[in-house]
């Protein structure tokens, strides 16, 4: 029995069909002849397979130990995988890997725009994505000290081009608390900036009322780090939201307390009046001579584009309205960025939020190439 069987091994080994690979195609895997790899052939930027980076971009380990040499670079991305200090659904701390696996289908050497002609991955500036600071999940003060520290590493690095020697950060969230390590960052270097702010919430409530007065820690959340950021001198008084619907929790007190913050808002349905342009032209009007940080809380955009984030509200932008404005921003001094409230867990099988999300980052990546900034390291 067992010579039969070897013998039928032997017959299948034998009349085994030959496999003939097709011509070799320059934008699939580099097989030679006999199904090899080309000698020297680099398949490691192939798309959709290999380490998850945001746009296929290079990685840097930019968080490295003190003394050890780190390649340089101009902008660079780095996630953000908190979420708890939400006031509704989390899980967006995997949104760093949703925005990144949202975004596998963009790469650098694929990226001339039709709108503009450039392809802003290949001017002067290094772009690299420095993988996700490393947060404790246990602990909401301690995760954005560490939040604090990764953005002041990463930063703190001299960049690629010696004219512009602050490099610039795009942070992937994560809840809308990471934004507060990111504007502590941009002060150090910039100082107090215009806040641009994508959302469909104030996120200036006063800690009290949002945190209830319970404790520190309570009131430092997802709806108050503006709040914060006003109090420690982050931010000046010509900061803007834009896309804002949600309602209030008091109709007097909230409203007033967004103004003494420093924020006067464009509420979602004033596009409709405005039209895209008008939204555009409002905030170049507001931020005017200043150095701006946008920030994009993804739930900016209408359920229907972007299901996947902690508090939903219907009636907001579409992508492509969102998009516009923020290429309509060309010109800005914009000296740092993030998407935020991305929660994958929550989106469906099209991928319609991340996929909104990676496009909003490489909008942004463009209005930093598009600008060069000096800083103070």
């Amino acid at each position: 029995m067992l010579r039969s069987l070897s013998v039928l091994g032997l017959a299948g080994t034998v009349l085994a069909r030959e496999i003939t690979f097709p011509p070799v195609s320059g934008v699939q895997h580099i097989l030679a002849d006999d199904g090899g790899l080309v000698p020297g052939g680099d398949i490691s930027a192939a798309m959709y397979s290999g380490l998850l980076t945001f746009a296929n971009l290079p990685y840097v380990h930019c968080l490295a130990a003190d003394g050890t040499e780190v390649e340089k670079y101009d902008i660079a991305i780095v996630g953000a995988p908190f979420d708890t200090g939400v006031t509704a659904r989390p899980g967006a701390r995997f949104g760093p890997t949703g925005i990144r696996e949202g975004s596998r289908r963009i790469s650098p050497e694929f990226s001339w725009s039709v709108y503009t002609g450039r392809n802003h991955f290949r001017e002067w500036a290094k772009i690299v994505d420095c993988g996700d600071a490393p947060l404790t999940v246990l602990d909401n003060t301690i995760a954005l000290k560490q939040l604090d520290k990764t953005h002041r590493v990463i930063s703190g690095r001299k960049g690629n081009d010696s004219e512009y020697a602050v490099p610039r950060i795009i942070t992937l969230g994560g809840d809308h608390t990471t934004t507060l390590p990111a504007l502590r960052s941009t002060y150090d270097h910039w100082g107090a900036v215009s806040v641009i702010h994508f959302d469909s919430h104030l996120d200036t409530w006063d800690p009290d009322v949002l945190g209830g007065g319970l404790s520190h820690y309570a009131g430092v959340n997802h709806g108050t780090f503006l709040h914060i950021a006003h109090e420690e001198g982050l931010i000046l008084n010509s900061s803007i939201h834009a896309g804002i619907r949600a309602p209030v929790a008091n109709k007097k007190y909230d409203l007033k307390h967004d103004r003494a913050c420093g924020f006067h808002i464009i509420k979602a349905r004033d596009l409709d009046r405005l039209g895209v342009q008008g939204v555009v032209d409002r905030l170049k009007e507001r931020t005017t001579g200043t150095r701006v940080y946008i920030s994009v809380d993804i739930d900016v955009l209408d359920p229907a584009y972007a299901p996947a984030t902690g508090t939903a509200e219907p009636g907001g932008f579409t992508t492509r309205e969102l998009l516009t404005i923020l290429d309509g921003l060309s010109g800005m001094e914009v000296i740092g960025a993030d998407v935020v409230e991305v929660a994958p867990i929550y989106d469906n099988p099209g991928e319609t939020t991340t996929l909104a999300a990676a496009e909003v980052v490489r909008s942004l990546l463009s209005l930093m190439v598009d600008t060069p900034v000096k800083g103070k390291l």
